[in-house]
């Protein structure tokens, strides 16, 4: 039998949390195994929680009372290594999202999201992809667009890494990259690594938008 998904969720208003607990709780491939309104408060309840099975996916707002979610974002990652974060947020600022997608985010929604669509993204979020609002992908394009600076990489990137890049900036996951460029799955997974570390970035998201604000991939027409 597969296990649902184990969710977190880290949000401080009481009518969003509910509408978004009612959701999550209707879906039987999702278990929401802890709400809370602070930061901190999530931090706290993880390192009390040792003995049992951390979250798959915390659900995380950065709009928090006190330490803000992304300031807890390196401490969440410390306290459950394996979750991967997804944040759910009202704010679209560039600075918001590339500072979350840096930190190790694997996805970033608006609260105008639909219920619909944060219940696909926790789980496109658990497959393993990156995720991004369309909104905030169209504005950050946008915004690249206007601000392309050079980068100076200690280590070029490859004719293939290149490639690969530009596939994974296509929204390519690893399977789909190697199918079309008739490599297997390993070494694919191999390229992307070498990839992010002469990035100096953690995922997908991150390393597209530093390929796209320094110029390395071509501005989206």
């Amino acid at each position: 039998m597969i296990q649902p998904i184990r969710v977190l969720l880290v949000e401080d208003s009481p009518d969003y949390r509910q509408v978004v607990e009612l959701a999550l709780e209707r879906e039987s491939d999702i278990d929401l195994v802890g709400v809370y309104g602070a930061a901190e408060v999530a931090l706290r309840g993880l390192r009390d929680a040792k003995s049992r099975p951390e979250p798959d996916i915390v659900l995380l707002d950065l709009n928090l009372p006190g330490m803000s979610g992304l300031e807890a974002i390196p401490y969440l990652r410390k306290e459950a290594p394996e979750a991967r974060i997804l944040i759910l947020s009202q704010s679209d600022r560039e600075a918001d999202v590339l500072r979350a997608i840096s930190e190790g985010a694997a996805g970033y929604l608006l609260k105008s999201s639909t219920v619909k669509q944060i219940k696909n993204g926790i789980r496109t979020v658990m497959e393993g992809k990156s995720l991004l609002d369309q909104g905030v992908a169209n504005f950050m394009v946008n915004a690249i667009r206007n601000k392309s600076s050079e980068l100076i990489l200690e280590k070029p990137l490859t004719e293939r890494e290149m490639e690969i890049l530009t596939l994974l900036g296509e929204g390519l996951v690893k399977k789909e990259i190697g199918n079309r460029l008739g490599i297997g799955f390993a070494t694919v997974a191999t390229h992307i690594r070498h990839i992010y570390d002469k990035l100096r970035v953690e995922n997908a998201p991150a390393a597209i938008s530093k390929a796209y604000r320094s110029g390395i991939l071509p501005p989206k027409d």
